[in-house]
């Protein structure tokens, strides 16, 4: 009997590894150039463990440029995924075929993780009808109308870190302005005053800080979470932390009864998700647009909350960072604010702010060194051929896109690791592929708040420019850490730096 036991146990194993053996030949059977994978991790044996995804896929995106072809196959785990890097096939299938790739392949649970349904992750036809519901709520008018929000909270921003100054010229910047983009979202999204300069540790940033740099699982286990969906959601798997979900959905749940009770307006974005909720418009004789539900709601200010956190703090920290490396570019962003500030008679409003190119050009020259998000993923709805080669992708099939690498790459931006905001003057602009620069993603699914995003961030960096100077000293890193267990391409250190009133 033990026999037979150990014959069956063998001939399961065998039946593995030629399986698994076969699975690796995916991309060789399909004359596709491809890295030679390992059992079990694939092409991704680091991911989580020692390194962010960014250098994993710039080394993978090195070993491909090598052979100049247009996309190349790797493994995750042993599913087989295509990263693409022919600038006009990404036009393609992020604009022109974009029905052919409309999702994400985000995992979420609507059932369980009500939160976890937000209009990042979700997919189909539901995507296609939140997105057509909210992408009113960001025009430049309605992101216009929450300025004098964003104003009081840069206001304090300034006096809080002219007080820190007062006992010490060393700051970490990137906690300094984490609280700066919670005070924000907090006012813009919420209609609260989190007060994060005076209570670093209140709870929105409690539990900001929880929903990034505590995941309830690993990468594998998120993986695994994803490839298998359908069965992670029967077994009621979440993507979100229990008291992360606790708190958001208690704190939308408070803010809508209370604005409902107290007829309260405050020309936020919760304004207008109410409106929709409770009319279907956003004007009292607009269009008909569709009511949300609350769990809609509450999903959507989730992920304003944690889409615009960590990536707006983020992107401003690595702008100080860079411009206190290069002080001359430092001295260039200062006058761009101070002479369109003066243009405006000293006052930051919303005019002002838009006008400031120079330091636009700074904040995009960061986002190409420090993408927030260093890839772009895509599922196949539908089987598809790929233009000129013909290969075939499988319903279901993986796409990525490596943001990061092509970022870095000299074919794109000659000396990649130099700061230089001038890649981005109109004119240099116009005359680079746009879609080698993707830090907002492309096509119907680019990130719908990213004006937003960028208007918080220039008021921001205009502000503390104007009134302080930044350097480095031996606190430093330099080069910048990144953080191995935030997707978001944070710093693992902070980024300290030091600090003067001018």
């Amino acid at each position: 009997m033990w026999l037979q036991v150990i014959g069956f146990v063998i001939a399961i194993v065998a039946l593995c590894y030629a399986w698994i053996k076969r699975r690796y030949h995916f991309w060789k059977d399909r004359s596709v150039a491809y890295i030679e994978p390992s059992f079990p991790f694939g092409n991704f044996r680091t991911l989580g463990k020692v390194e962010h995804i960014a250098p994993i896929t710039q080394r993978h995106y090195d070993y491909f440029r090598l052979l100049n072809v247009p996309y190349g196959g790797v493994f995750m785990l042993t599913t087989p995924l295509l990263y693409i890097f022919d600038t006009q096939l990404i036009k393609t299938l992020l604009v022109k075929d974009f029905h052919n790739f409309p999702n994400r392949g985000v995992y979420f649970n609507e059932r369980d993780d009500p939160l976890s349904a937000h209009m990042f992750a979700i997919e189909g036809q539901k995507w296609r009808t939140l997105r057509a519901k909210l992408s009113p709520t960001f025009t430049s008018g309605r992101i216009k109308a929450t300025f004098p929000l964003v104003q009081e909270v840069c206001r304090r921003f300034c006096d809080h870190l002219h007080e820190v100054l007062r006992s010490t010229d060393e700051v970490e910047v990137h906690d300094l302005l984490s609280r700066y983009t919670i005070d924000v979202i907090g006012a813009c999204a919420f209609g609260i005053e989190c007060n994060s300069f005076r209570e670093p540790d209140n709870e929105f940033r409690r539990y900001g800080k929880i929903a990034f740099d505590k995941l309830p699982h690993s990468p594998l286990v998120v993986y695994l979470m994803k490839a298998f969906r359908k069965y992670a959601n029967a077994l009621g798997m979440k993507q979100l932390h229990e008291d992360v979900s606790g708190f958001f959905m208690r704190v939308v749940k408070d803010t809508v009864e209370y604005r409902e009770r107290e007829q309260i307006v405050r020309n936020d974005f919760m304004d207008l998700l109410l409106k929709l909720k409770n009319t279907g418009r956003l004007e009292e004789q607009g269009e008909e647009i569709g009511r949300l539900t609350f769990e809609e709601i509450a999903a959507q200010a989730f992920i304003f909350f944690t889409a615009g956190y960590d990536t707006s703090s983020t992107a401003m920290s690595y702008t100080l960072y860079e411009l206190a490396l290069n002080p001359v570019a430092q001295e260039k962003a200062r006058q761009c604010v101070r002479e369109i500030l003066q243009k405006y008679d000293g006052q930051l409003t919303y005019e002002a702010v838009s006008e400031m190119g120079y330091l636009e050009q700074c904040i995009s020259e960061t986002l190409r060194k420090h993408p927030p998000v260093a890839i772009l993923e895509r599922n196949a709805d539908k089987d598809y051929r790929l233009p000129e080669s013909g290969l075939l992708l499988r319903r279901g099939q993986k796409i990525m896109i490596p943001i990061y690498a092509m970022h870095h790459d000299p074919a794109h931006f000659p000396e990649p690791d130099e700061y230089r905001p001038e890649r981005f003057s109109a004119e240099a602009t116009a005359r680079r592929d746009p879609h080698c620069y993707l830090p907002f993603g492309e096509g119907p699914r680019i990130c719908i708040g990213m004006r937003f995003g960028s208007i918080q961030a220039k008021l921001g960096l205009a502000s503390l420019l104007d009134r302080f100077r930044f350097s480095t000293y031996d606190r430093t890193q330099i080069p910048v850490q990144y953080s191995r267990t935030n997707f978001i391409l944070g710093p693992a250190n902070g980024v300290w730096l030091k600090a003067e009133v001018l």
